[in-house]
Parts: structure tokens; C-alpha cells; sequence
């Protein structure tokens, strides 16, 4: 049997394989909660090993050449385990394990599981803008009656940085409310359900168009404070910033800035450079800022587990896997 394993370069290259089930090891702070979802797997033989912590991975390791795990805690103790030859990532972000340095293995995210999750993240919080919910609550706490009148979605442009399967389950959803969609990407390549893509070096033309700036583009070197002082200032007064993809994105010094000076009109960040986010950060008291606490999608044990048992079995049948991370790229 062969399966494919990345080299230094891009391309993927044949290794023999032992014709065998290959024991996993588990890792994540959920661990346990994944057994029954792989029961089909261990009913087969497959040896599972579980563990929600480094130390107890440590203590466990018996030479698994398979991991799914979180990132965090696989980068802990991936110098300790070097017979890993894939790890399938439990995250949509792969960031600790790019950041750890090794790359002699197979690395696998995840796709089409969280984007349903973040749209109706998005979603909801655009509507509770336009509805003014969070004003509404605020009158009734006073006990002040208050008719001003809701805003709608309907004419709206919806700009959204990342236009890959998170970015466009997004669009999907806001299509329906009358909004215009524009995406940003590095290649402009245009995808459906975009009304119109801009490209890498587009960026201050992009901005200037929307009235909510969603941004879901990935934690990598050429992401890092896209969304700077002089983006914000690119972009309209009026707009509102929602930030679910990685909190190297944005320079939170220089939002926290935008909003005081009116540059911009609110924001909604679920992800932040640090997390959590320090007492002392400008961030919690900057005027129209809502923080959430990294809770726009979950890793839900159930969708991970059906992503790796067809990785599984692609791993076993000698089939490339889905998903691969470009370690170069970041995801």
C-alpha cells in the first residue's frame, strides 16, 4: 500500500506503507467525546487513544503515526513524537502547527464544517445592528419608551475578505436579504455568489465600498494588520467591521484609534491577537465594540470525526487526503 506525503516542495510524493491499521491518537480538550462518533473505526480494529492534554499525549505516545488534535496541543509535543507522519487538525486554523517548524508530515484541515456556524454569526449580528437590538435593551433597562425606526440589510454592500468556503457559505446566506456582496481575495479569482472579487492589490479600492466588512482570511504573513490605520481610514465612516477569521488581521491599536476619531462605526471581533483578550486592551471600552469571546463556530466532535474517518480511509487506501495545508501558504 502507499500514501502521500509532502516533501519540502509542494508536490506530494509515494512512501511505501505497512499494510496495516494505523492506531490514533486523539488530542484535543474534548478528547473522549470523539469515541463514539470513531466507533465504527474502533469496531474495525483501529486503535483510538485519547487525551485532552500535552502531558497525558506524552505519557500515552506509543509510537501512533496518526494524530487528530487540536493545533495547540499538537505543536506542544510534536518534536516528541517522530513517528507522526499525518496529523488531521481539528481546527479550521492551523496556525501553532505552521509556527512549530516541522514539516515532515501530511497536515489536514478542515473545510465545509464551519461555515455555517459563522454565517449565522454574521448574520446575526448584522440584523441586530440594522434592528438596533442592542439600543432597543439599552431603552428598556431605563425604562424609555424609544421608536426609532430599524434599519435594513436590503441595499446594503457586504464586503467580505476570504472568499473560500467560509466566505462563500456567508455570501449564500446574506444573498437572500437584497445585499450586495463583494469579496476580497489574493488571486481575484472570481466564485459564485459574489457579485464582484478584488484582488490582492486592490485592497483600498475594496474598502471603500462596504457597509459591513466581514473579514474571514486566515492567520499567515501577508494577512498580518491588513486592516490597518490606513484601511480604516479607506473605508466608509458608516461601516461596521466583523472580524471571524484570525486576530493578526487587524491592528487593534489603530482600530481602537478609528473608532474614537468616528472613522469607522462599530465592530464585532470574535478573534483577537491575544486570547484573551488583556484587561488593558482599548478594545473592551472603544465606542461600538461588541468583543465575543472565540465563539463564532465550535468544533463540533461529531463534524471533525466524519472529516477524518474519510481521511482515514484515504490514508489507508493509499488515496490523497482532502484538505492538505500548504505549509508555505498556511492553510
Amino acid at each position: 500500500m502507499i500514501f502521500y506525503r509532502k516533501g519540502s516542495e509542494r508536490d506530494l510524493y509515494k512512501i511505501p506503507m505497512k499494510d496495516k491499521l494505523h492506531p490514533v491518537m486523539i488530542l484535543t480538550h474534548d478528547a473522549g467525546e470523539y469515541l463514539p462518533f470513531l466507533k465504527k473505526l474502533s469496531e474495525t480494529g483501529v486503535e483510538l487513544t485519547a487525551v485532552p492534554t500535552a502531558d497525558a499525549a506524552r505519557e500515552s505516545y506509543s509510537g501512533q503515526e496518526i494524530i487528530l488534535g487540536q493545533p495547540d496541543l499538537v505543536a506542544a509535543v510534536l518534536d516528541d513524537m517522530p513517528e507522526v507522519r499525518w496529523v488531521q487538525s481539528s481546527w479550521a486554523g492551523v496556525t501553532p502547527l505552521i509556527k512549530a517548524g516541522r514539516r515532515d508530515y501530511l497536515l489536514t484541515g478542515v473545510k465545509d464544517v464551519f461555515g455555517h456556524q459563522m454565517a449565522e454569526y454574521v448574520l446575526g449580528y448584522l440584523l441586530a445592528r440594522e434592528l438596533k437590538i442592542f439600543e432597543r435593551l439599552g431603552r428598556q433597562a431605563s425604562r424609555s419608551w424609544w421608536s426609532g425606526p430599524s434599519g435594513s440589510l436590503h441595499g446594503k454592500t457586504v464586503g467580505i475578505m476570504g472568499t473560500g468556503s467560509i466566505g462563500r457559505r456567508i455570501a449564500r446566506l446574506l444573498k437572500p436579504f437584497g445585499v450586495a456582496i463583494t469579496g476580497y481575495s489574493r488571486s481575484g479569482a472570481q466564485v459564485a455568489d459574489f457579485d464582484r472579487i478584488f484582488s490582492g492589490r486592490q485592497l483600498t479600492a475594496f474598502l471603500a465600498e462596504p457597509d459591513y466588512l466581514v473579514c474571514v482570511m486566515p492567520d499567515t504573513p501577508g494577512t498580518k494588520h491588513l486592516l490597518d490605520a490606513d484601511a480604516f481610514r479607506a473605508m466608509k465612516n458608516h461601516c461596521c467591521l466583523v472580524n471571524i477569521g484570525r486576530g493578526n488581521a487587524v491592528d487593534e491599536q489603530a482600530l481602537a484609534a478609528a473608532l474614537y476619531a468616528g472613522e469607522l462605526d462599530g465592530a464585532v471581533l470574535d478573534v483577537f491577537q491575544q486570547e484573551p483578550l488583556p484587561e488593558d486592551s482599548p478594545l473592551w471600552n472603544a465606542p461600538g465594540l461588541i468583543v465575543t469571546g472565540h465563539v463564532a463556530a465550535r468544533s463540533w466532535p461529531k463534524d471533525i470525526a466524519a472529516v477524518f474517518s474519510e481521511n482515514y480511509r484515504r490514508y489507508c487506501a493509499g488515496e490523497p487526503l482532502e484538505y492538505l495545508v500548504d505549509f508555505e501558504r498556511g492553510y
